[in-house]
C-alpha cells in the first residue's frame, strides 16, 4: 500500500526519512528486526504535509519570520507559533489526502483505534532525538478523529517547545517537514521505556528498564514513579517497585483518561524479572540492527513485547573506537582538560592533532582522549600517574581512583613501561619531582636557545613548504614536516625546561606551606617572570591601545566595526585619519601573535589573522580601562612585588631553626622558577606557529577544490580528517554525503559535555573535591593564582562579545592562551576548566589575578552581572546576595 500520500508502515525504512519522518522510518525499520512486533499502520507522508500547507494562507512568509526570531526571544516565538498552530488546525484536510487516509483506514479497519503520531523529517535522528516536541493522540476511532488528529500533527510541528529545540539545534524550521504515523492501538498491561544503556552512567553493558500499568503516558507525565530495573549480563542487578497508584488507559468514548490501580496490585512490579531480561534482550537486538544504544518505548500485550517507538540515546557522550575483538576494559583521559580546549573539534583538526601529538590519542565525541588503562594496571606506574594528574587537576585523579575502586575493571599488570600520556604534550613524559631538581643548570641561556631552536624550525618549515602542492604538499607534511614537529616537541632539553619550572613551582608551595604555613606562595614569587611569550601577548595588547587611544578617528572606526568585517577592515582602517599607524600597530601585533585564537589545538578554528576584528572589543576595553604605559606600568609593578615577596619570606625563613639553609635552598628554588617558569608557555606558541604554517598551505589545496567545483566551499575539508583531504587532492573526489553527515555529528557534539574520565564501558566520570573547608553554598574550585577580590561577574563564551570593565571577574569555560588578552584588564578569573600548570593558571599568576578554576557548571551556576567573590588562595567562588 504506496501512494504518493500514503505508505505502509511495513514498507518504510530507515532511507525513507524525507517521505516517513524519523518516526516512520524508524517503525520501519523496527517492524523487519527478528522478534520484534510493531503494531500495523500506515504513515501520511510529507508530501501530504507540504500539499495541505499550501492551502494555509502566507505559511512561507510565516516560517520566514519565524526563521528571524532567536531563541531566547520566547515571547515573540510563542506568540508566532501559535498563531502558525491555529491556522493549521483550522484548514480542512485537502480532499485527495483524506481519500488516500480513508483508504488506509478500511483496510486495517475503519472504525478500529488508532495511536496517530508526528513524525517530522528532524526527529529521532542519530545527532538530535526531538523526543517529546510533537504531540501523539491514542485511542483515536473514526476517520473524522483521525482527519482531525492528523491535522493537529501538522500542527504540533510548531509548539513552542518544538521551535525552539529546532532553533537550539541549528535546524532551520523551512527545511523540516512532517509526516504522521497512524497504527493499530493497543492495549497493555504495562508499558514503559527500556534504556539500553544506562542513562544515567552512560554504561552500554548496563540497560534500565522503566516500567508501570497501563500506557506510558503515565510515566511520561510523571503521573507515577515507575518501577525501575538494572540489568547487566543477562541478569538484573537492582530492582525498584514503586507504589503505582495511576494508571493511564483508553476510554470507551475514544481518547485516554487515569484511573485508580486495584490497591491490590498497586506495589507489585509491572514485570518479572524473566519478562525485563526478555525485554532488554529484544532490545540489544534492537541496538546492534541501529549501531547505537537505544531509548525504546515498549508495551506488554498478552504477554508478548510491541515495540512502539526507538530513538537513539542522543545525550550519552561517544565510547572510542577500539581495534575489532578488543573486549578489554579501558580507560581514557580527556585530552582537552589539559589543553584548555573542551569543545569539539571538526575532523581535520582531530586528526591533524594526533598525526603531531607524541603519544597515541582516540577521538569520541569531536574530542581527544588518551588510553591510560596500562599505567594503572601497573601497581609501579599507577603511583605516579596519581601523583601527576592530581597536581594538575584533582577532579582527574579522583575520577580515576573512582574507576580503580571498581573491582576486577582494571586488572593488575606489570608495568609496561609505557611513555606517560597524562601529562601535556609540551611536557615531559615523566611524573614530576617534588624535591631534587631536574639536572638542568639554572640558566637564562638555556631557555635563549631553546627559543632560537623553535624559531629555526618555523622558520625552515615555512622555507620547505613554500613552494610544494598538490599531493606533493602532504607527502612533505607526513615525512617531514610532521616528523619535525614530533622531534621539537619531544626535545629533552625542552622538557627538562619546563620540568625545573614546574618542579620549582611545586616545591616552593611545598615547602613554604610546610615552614611557613603560607599557601600558593609561589604565586606572588612568580608575577613578571621574563620570558612568558603569552604574557607578553597581553601587555602587547595594551601597547596597540595606547596607539589608538591618541588617533581620535581610528578610534571612532573601531567601534562601529562590526564582527566578521575582517576582509578589508584593515584597509578601510587606513583610510581615516591616523589610521596608518594604528594600521600598523595591529599588523605587527598580528604578525606576532595572529596565528593564535580560541581554541587553536583545532587547526579550523579561524586566527586572529584570518579575523582580526575578534581582537577590536578587547582593543576598545583596554583604550577605555587604561591610561598609556600600562604595560610597562604592570609589568614593573608584578616585578617589585615579586621582588618585596622574596625578601618577606627569605626574612622569615631565617628566622626559623636551621633557617640560614632553608633559606638559601629556597632562594636558588626562586631563581630557577623565575628562570624556567616563563618558558612552559612557549612549546605552545611553537606549536600554534607551526600550525598556522600548514592551515595556510592546507587551505590554499582547500581553495583548488572549491574552484575546481569538487567542494561547495572550500571549509568543508574541516569535515575531512587529514588522510581523506589528501585522498580527495589526490584524486579530486569527495565524498559529499561524508560531509554532510559530518556536520550533523558536529552540530550534536556540541551539546555534549566532556568527561575528564571516559571507560570503555561508557561511564563519564567528573571527578569530585571532596572538600570540607567550603562555605555552604560557596562554588568549589582549585585554587590557582592567590587572592581574594570582589567584582562584577562576567560570563563570557565568545571572546569577540568581550565587554569588560575595570574591577570585572571574567567567568568562562576554558582559558586557553588565547583570552591572555583579556586577563590584563580583568580584576580575577572563574573557569570550569583548568589545573595549576595549565596556562590560564600560569597567566594568572603571572598577571597577579586570583583564579580559581575547574569549577564545574560555572557559567551556568554564574549569572552575568551577578557579584561573586573569588578565594584564589582557597579555591572557592562566592556568589552574592
Amino acid at each position: 500500500m504506496t501512494d504518493q500520500y500514503v505508505v505502509d508502515l511495513r514498507e518504510a525504512d530507515e532511507r525513507q526519512g524525507a517521505a516517513v519522518g524519523g518516526k516512520g522510518a524508524q517503525l520501519g525499520a523496527l517492524s523487519r528486526i527478528e522478534g520484534t512486533r510493531v503494531p500495523d499502520g500506515f504513515c501520511v507522508t510529507t508530501d501530504a504535509f507540504r500539499r495541505a500547507m499550501a492551502e494555509v494562507p502566507s505559511f512561507d512568509e510565516r516560517l520566514e519570520e519565524l526563521s528571524r526570531l532567536a531563541p531566547d526571544g520566547r515571547e515573540a516565538v510563542r506568540t508566532l507559533s501559535a498563531r502558525i498552530r491555529r491556522t493549521i488546525e483550522e484548514i480542512a484536510v485537502p480532499g485527495d489526502i483524506a481519500v488516500a487516509v480513508t483508504g488506509a483506514l478500511v483496510r486495517f479497519g475503519e472504525q478500529a483505534a488508532y495511536a496517530v503520531r508526528s513524525s517530522a523529517t528532524a526527529e529521532d535522528l542519530p545527532t538530535a532525538s526531538f523526543a517529546g516536541q510533537q504531540d501523539t493522540y491514542l485511542n483515536i476511532a473514526g476517520p473524522a478523529a483521525v482527519l482531525r488528529h492528523i491535522s493537529r500533527c501538522w500542527a504540533s510541528m510548531f509548539t513552542e517547545r518544538a521551535v525552539i529545540y529546532r532553533q537550539r539545534n541549528g535546524i532551520d524550521h523551512r527545511t523540516v517537514q512532517m509526516a504522521v504515523v497512524v497504527q493499530q492501538m493497543v492495549f497493555p498491561h504495562a508499558s514503559g521505556v527500556l534504556f539500553t544503556a544506562d542513562p544515567v552512567t552512560g554504561n552500554r553493558k548496563v540497560a534500565t528498564v522503566d516500567a508501570g500499568f497501563g500506557l506510558g503516558e503515565a510515566l511520561v507525565s510523571g503521573l507515577v514513579n515507575p518501577d525501575v530495573f538494572r540489568v547487566r549480563d543477562g541478569e538484573v542487578v537492582t530492582r525498584t517497585i514503586a507504589a503505582k497508584e495511576r494508571a493511564v488507559r483508553a476510554l470507551p468514548a475514544g481518547g485516554t483518561g487515569e484511573v485508580a490501580v486495584d490497591p491490590r496490585q498497586r506495589e507489585r512490579p509491572a514485570l518479572t524479572d524473566a519478562q525485563v531480561v526478555r525485554l532488554v534482550t529484544l532490545g540489544r537486538r534492537i541496538e546492534a540492527h541501529f549501531g547505537r544504544p537505544q531509548d525504546i518505548e515498549w508495551c506488554l500485550v498478552d504477554h508478548g513485547f510491541r515495540i512502539v517507538q526507538s530513538r537513539p540515546i542522543t545525550t550519552l557522550f561517544p565510547v572510542p573506537a577500539r581495534e575489532a575483538g578488543d573486549e578489554e576494559n579501558h580507560v581514557y583521559v580527556s585530552v582537552g582538560h589539559q589543553q584548555m580546549m573542551t569543545d569539539p573539534m571538526k575532523p581535520l583538526g582531530l586528526s591533524l592533532w594526533q598525526l603531531t601529538a607524541l603519544v597515541p590519542m582516540l577521538d569520541a565525541g569531536g574530542r581527544l582522549f588518551v588510553d591510560v588503562t596500562g599505567r594503572l594496571a601497573s601497581p609501579a606506574s599507577r603511583d605516579g600517574l596519581l601523583d601527576v594528574m592530581g597536581k594538575g587537576d584533582p577532579l582527574v585523579r579522583d575520577a580515576l581512583e573512582t574507576v580503580l575502586a571498581r573491582d576486577g575493571f582494571i586488572p593488575s599488570l606489570p608495568d609496561p613501561s609505557l611513555p606517560d600520556p597524562s601529562l601535556p604534550d609540551e611536557a615531559p613524559a615523566r611524573p614530576p619531582s617534588t624535591g631534587t631538581p631536574a639536572p638542568i643548570a639554572t640558566d637564562p641561556a638555556v631557555v635563549t636557545e631553546l627559543i632560537e631552536r623553535s624559531r629555526a624550525s618555523v622558520a625552515a618549515l615555512e622555507r620547505g613548504i613554500r613552494t610544494r602542492t598538490g599531493p606533493a604538499l602532504f607527502d612533505f607534511l607526513l615525512e617531514e614536516a610532521f616528523e619535525e614537529h614530533k622531534r621539537t616537541l619531544g626535545d629533552p632539553l625542552s622538557m627538562q625546561a619546563i620540568m625545573a619550572g614546574m618542579d620549582a613551582t611545586w616545591w616552593l608551595n611545598e615547602k613554604l606551606l610546610e615552614w611557613l604555613g603560607e599557601k600558593n606562595a609561589a604565586d606572588t614569587l612568580t608575577l613578571s617572570a621574563p620570558g612568558n611569550i603569552t604574557s607578553e601577548m597581553g601587555l602587547a595588547l595594551l601597547g596597540v591601545a595606547d596607539v589608538i587611544r591618541s588617533r581620535p578617528e581610528a578610534l571612532a572606526f573601531l567601534r562601529n566595526i562590526e564582527h566578521g568585517q575582517d576582509a578589508a577592515f584593515l584597509d578601510d582602517l587606513a583610510k581615516v585619519a591616523g589610521g596608518a599607524e594604528a594600521r600598523e600597530a595591529i599588523e605587527s601585533y598580528l604578525d606576532r601573535y595572529g596565528m593564535r585564537c580560541v581554541g587553536e589545538i583545532d587547526i579550523t578554528r579561524p586566527r586572529w589573522r584570518e579575523r582580526p576584528t575578534t581582537l577590536v572589543p578587547v582593543i576598545l576595553d583596554n583604550v577605555r580601562n587604561f591610561g598609556p604605559g600600562a604595560a610597562a606600568r604592570r609589568f614593573e609593578q608584578g616585578l617589585r612585588k615579586a621582588r618585596q615577596k622574596e625578601q618577606d619570606v627569605l626574612s622569615r625563613l631565617r628566622a626559623l631553626p636551621d633557617g640560614d639553609r632553608k633559606a638559601d635552598e629556597t632562594r636558588r628554588m626562586i631563581d630557577r622558577v623565575r628562570t624556567f617558569i616563563g618558558y612552559r608557555e612557549y612549546p605552545k606558541y611553537g606549536i600554534i606557529s607551526r600550525y598556522f604554517v600548514y592551515k595556510q598551505a592546507l587551505m590554499a589545496e582547500a581553495g583548488r577544490l572549491e574552484r575546481a567545483g569538487v567542494l561547495p566551499g572550500k571549509e568543508d575539508v574541516f569535515y575531512l580528517t587529514f588522510q581523506e583531504f589528501h585522498e580527495a587532492v589526490r584524486t579530486d573526489r569527495v565524498d559529499e554525503q561524508l560531509i554532510r553527515r559530518r556536520k550533523e555529528e558536529f552540530r550534536s557534539y556540541q551539546a555534549l559535555t566532556t568527561p575528564r574520565v571516559l571507560t570503555s564501558d561508557g561511564e563519564a566520570h567528573t571527578g569530585a573535591y571532596r572538600r570540607d573547608d567550603v562555605p555552604t553554598g560557596a562554588l568549589t574550585g582549585l585554587p590557582v593564582s592567590a587572592g581574594t577580590v570582589e567584582g562584577r561577574a562576567r560570563v563570557i563564551l565568545d571572546m569577540a562579545e568581550a565587554d569588560l570593565e575595570a574591577g570585572d571577574i571574567l567567568v568562562t569555560a576554558f582559558a586557553d592562551p588565547s583570552w591572555s588578552p583579556l586577563f590584563v584588564g580583568i580584576a580575577g578569573l572563574v573557569t570550569e576548566v583548568g589545573g595549576l600548570m595549565t596556562h590560564g593558571a600560569v597567566i594568572a599568576r603571572e598577571y597577579g589575578l586570583p583564579a580559581v578554576v575547574g569549577v564545574e557548571q560555572a557559567t551556568r551556576l554564574i549569572r552575568d552581572g551577578q557579584r561573586i567573590r573569588v578565594h584564589g588562595r582557597d579555591g572557592y567562588v562566592e556568589v552574592l546576595p
